[in-house]
């Protein structure tokens, strides 16, 4: 299967996010968001969050087979929870598809977001509820 392919395809498509804010910030915002990423962006905060990104992907899992790449013709179906977890948090970046959805999650481990492309509403609704759960945000650009 020609994964790169697949993901080249994906990356087309509409997508939403899972971040750690409820919505995105406006441009010219008069905020500290630079401050405030660089200080998310900690070694020790982005371990917290990669877990948090490891938990919605396995809580996913429960509803739909994911087939996760983590580098060029490097391919899981279904990877034990805790393979999953050590890649997100120490691989960059994860490819994760959703099988029966036909959607594509990819998570880095320098974001604090992860983007998932072509999302149905199904889709959105449990990612909505699980994010939430993880006290994450889902919503569009």
């Amino acid at each position: 299967m020609d994964y790169s392919n697949i993901i080249d395809q994906y990356l087309e498509k509409p997508y939403w996010v899972v971040d750690i804010l409820p919505k995105q910030v406006p441009k010219g915002s008069r905020g500290q968001y630079f401050r405030v990423e660089e200080y998310f962006r900690t070694e020790s905060r982005m371990a917290k969050l990669s877990e948090k990104f490891a938990n919605v992907l396995l809580k996913l899992n429960c509803y739909d087979d994911i087939d996760v790449g983590i580098a060029e013709g490097e391919w899981t179906l279904n990877p034990a929870p805790a393979l999953l977890h050590e890649w997100l948090c120490h691989r960059r970046p994860v490819y994760v598809l959703l099988k029966g959805a036909d959607a594509m999650i990819v998570a880095d481990r320098d974001d604090t977001y992860m983007t998932i492309y072509n999302p149905d509403d199904d889709t959105l609704s449990i990612l909505r509820q699980i994010a939430s759960s993880e006290g994450l945000f889902l919503w569009k650009p």
